[in-house]
């Protein structure tokens, strides 16, 4: 099934959930945020939420700074 991350097109395997995205590119935890079609997902939840052919993944890095 293919869905954005970041928006560029990925296919991934049906069933595929968050956290097995995030593991798939290699991205650390922590200092990061979800967005799952414009919507924040909690990262206690990032197991639970399976993907859907044309979802749109943000995944966003918190930098600090002033």
């Amino acid at each position: 099934m293919q869905i954005k991350v970041n928006g560029e097109k990925r296919e991934v395997c049906e069933g595929v959930t968050l956290d097995d995205l995030l593991d798939l590119l290699a991205v650390k935890r922590q200092g990061i945020a979800i967005d799952l079609n414009r919507e924040i997902v909690p990262k206690r939840l990032l197991g639970a939420t399976i993907l859907k052919d044309g979802d749109a993944v943000e995944i966003v890095r918190m930098v600090g700074g002033g």
